[in-house]
C-alpha cells in the first residue's frame, strides 16, 4: 500500500511505516501541508509478530533502493516497538526512525505515558486502530475466539484497558469498553489526539529537508568547482 503517486526527485521524502499509523499519519500530513512526503505501509499484522518487523522493514528499504527511487532522505515511520534491533537497523541503513520505544508512548508522550505506566504496570494500552481492530488483531490474531481459554494466559496478569484516543468518537469508545469487557478487564479512556506523532513527524521533516537542501547546495559548489 502507497501514498499519491507523485513525480519524485531528489528533494523528496520516503517514509516507510506501520499500516496501522496510516489514518493518523496522512491526517497530520495533511494538517500541515507536508506534500513532500510519499509514504509506503507495511502489514499493521506485523504488531502481533514484532519479531519480523526489521527484516520487513529492511527488505522494503533495498526494494525501493533497487527499483531507483530518486528519494533524498528515508525515514521509517516505527518506534523500537519492541524489537530492540531498529536502532541497530537505522544505523546500518543510514535512515532515522520516529522516536520512543512504541506508538503509545509517541500517541501519549514521554512524560505523560510514563506517569499512566507507573501509575497501573498492569495496563493493555490500545490506540483508536487497535480499537477499530480489535477482533481481528487481539481475539483471532491470537486465537482467543477458537480458543477461549487462552484469554486469560494472555491477559491474566492485566487489570484494566487503557484506551489512548486519537479522536473523539462516541462509537469508538463503546467499542474500546466492549474489548475491555471481552477480556475481562476495567476500562479507562485518555485522549491524546495526535500531537506526539504530529511534533515528531514535523521534527524529522525539517531535518531532512536541511540535510537534501544541504546535500544539493554542496553538489552545486562541486560542479562549480569542476
Amino acid at each position: 500500500m502507497t501514498g499519491p503517486q507523485t513525480k519524485r526527485s531528489g528533494n523528496r521524502i520516503l517514509i516507510i511505516a506501520c499500516g496501522a499509523l496510516a489514518r493518523e499519519l496522512s491526517q497530520v500530513m495533511a494538517t500541515n501541508g507536508l506534500d513532500t512526503i510519499d509514504v509506503e505501509y507495511l502489514p499493521a499484522s506485523l504488531h502481533n509478530r514484532p519479531e519480523r518487523i526489521p527484516a520487513a522493514i529492511r527488505d522494503r528499504l533495498h526494494r525501493v533502493r533497487t527499483r531507483g527511487s530518486d528519494y533524498g532522505t528515508i525515514l521509517i515511520g516505527y518506534m523500537d516497538c519492541a524489537t530492540t534491533e531498529l536502532d541497530h537497523l537505522c544505523a546500518q541503513e543510514g535512515v532515522e526512525r520516529l522516536p520512543g520505544a512504541h506508538c503509545y508512548e509517541l500517541f501519549a508522550g514521554s512524560d505523560l505515558f510514563d506517569r499512566l505506566h507507573r501509575a497501573e504496570p498492569g495496563t493493555l494500552y490500545l490506540t483508536d486502530y487497535l480499537v477499530r481492530h480489535f477482533d481481528r488483531l487481539i481475539l483471532q490474531g491470537l486465537g482467543i475466539t477458537d480458543h477461549p481459554e487462552l484469554r486469560d494466559l494472555y491477559f491474566g496478569n492485566y487489570t484494566r484497558v487503557l484506551h489512548l484516543a486519537q479522536v473523539d468518537d462516541p462509537a469508538l469508545d463503546r467499542r474500546a469498553r466492549r474489548a475491555a469487557e471481552c477480556l475481562g478487564l476495567s476500562h479507562q479512556r485518555v485522549f491524546t489526539g495526535c500531537r506526539g506523532l504530529e511534533s515528531n513527524l514535523i521534527g524529522l521533516h525539517r531535518r531532512a529537508t536541511r540535510q537534501s537542501e544541504q546535500t544539493a547546495e554542496s553538489r552545486k559548489l562541486t560542479v562549480k568547482v569542476a
